[in-house]
C-alpha cells in the first residue's frame, strides 16, 4: 500500500496571535491559535505547524505557554519553530508538547546545532525550515534566507539541504518566498530539484491557493506533504475539500472526516 500524503496547516504566530502576510510582508492578525488548532483538528488535518515568526529577529525564545495551551487541547501531531538557538530550546519545545521542532535561521548560522539535536532527540524530531528565493547568482538558482525571510545568507539552496541531511535533519519544510501568500501555486520546479537532491521527506510550502495546487505539488513536485495557510485560514477551502481533490487524482490520503 502506498504511503499516505500529508496535509499540514501552518499557523504563523506573532505576539500570541495567528497572523498572515504576503511574501513575508504586511502581516495581519487573524485569530487565536487555539481556535484554529481545534477547527483544523475537526477537519482531520494530518499535522499542524506553529511558527513564531518574530522570535529569531527579536532574539528571543518561543512562546512556550501558547504551545502548552494548544498541546493540552488537541490530539493531532504538531511541530514548532522560531527562535530555536540551542539543544535546551529544542528540549523545552518537546517538553511543551511538540512532536517535532523546526530549526531555520540558527541552523544556517550554526549548522552543528542540527547534529547536536539529532544526536540527543533523534533525527525524526529535527525539521529543517528553509526560506528560499530565486537568485541567479547562486548555482542552483535559489538562495537561502534567514530571520523570517529578511536576511540573505551566503548559502546556495541545494548545497544547504544536502549538508543539513548529512548533519541529521529528518524532514525539510521548503518555503518559497517568491510564492508565499500569493495563492498562485507552489514553485514545483523548486520542489522537484530539492526532492531529487535529498532522501528525507520534503514538505511543500508557500503559494497554495486552491486544491489543485496541492495536487500539483504531489504529482509534479514529488513532495511527501503539503503545507497550507491562507486558503484555509480565510475559509476559502476546507481540509476535507483538499483531501477530496487529492483522492480524485489518485493521491493516497488518511480517511476524510464526515
Amino acid at each position: 500500500m502506498a504511503l499516505t500524503k500529508r496535509v499540514i496547516v501552518c499557523l504563523d504566530v506573532r505576539d500570541g496571535m495567528v497572523t498572515k502576510g504576503v511574501q513575508f510582508k504586511a502581516n495581519k492578525d487573524i485569530g487565536d491559535p487555539l481556535f484554529f488548532a481545534k477547527m483544523y483538528e475537526t477537519q482531520n488535518v494530518d499535522e499542524l505547524v506553529f511558527y513564531d515568526i518574530t522570535a529569531s529577529v527579536e532574539n528571543r525564545s518561543l512562546m512556550y505557554k501558547t504551545m502548552e495551551r494548544v498541546a493540552q487541547s488537541i490530539s493531532i501531531p504538531f511541530s514548532v519553530g522560531g527562535g530555536i538557538r540551542s539543544v535546551e530550546d529544542m528540549e523545552r519545545a518537546l517538553e511543551s508538547g511538540a512532536e517535532k521542532v523546526s530549526v531555520n535561521s540558527q541552523a544556517v548560522q550554526n549548522p552543528e546545532l542540527i547534529e547536536y539535536c539529532a544526536v540527543k532527540f533523534g533525527c525524526q524530531c529535527v525539521v529543517l525550515g528553509v526560506d528560499t528565493k530565486r537568485d541567479a547568482m547562486c548555482p542552483s538558482g535559489y538562495r537561502v534566507f534567514t530571520n523570517g525571510g529578511r536576511v540573505a545568507s551566503n548559502k546556495d539552496l541545494l548545497d544547504w539541504v544536502v549538508e543539513a541531511e548529512q548533519r541529521g535533519v529528518g524532514e525539510i519544510v521548503l518555503n518559497s518566498i517568491d510564492a508565499d501568500g500569493t495563492k498562485q501555486g507552489y514553485d514545483c520546479e523548486l520542489l522537484k530539484h530539492v526532492v531529487a537532491s535529498v532522501s528525507v521527506p520534503v514538505v511543500a510550502s508557500g503559494g497554495a491557493g486552491k486544491p489543485e495546487h496541492i495536487v500539483e505539488a504531489f504529482i509534479k513536485g514529488g513532495v511527501h506533504a503539503a503545507l497550507v495557510a491562507s486558503m484555509v485560514h480565510f475559509r476559502e477551502y476546507t481540509i476535507t475539500q483538499i483531501k477530496e481533490a487529492m483522492q480524485k487524482s489518485g493521491i493516497p490520503v488518511r480517511p476524510i472526516s464526515e
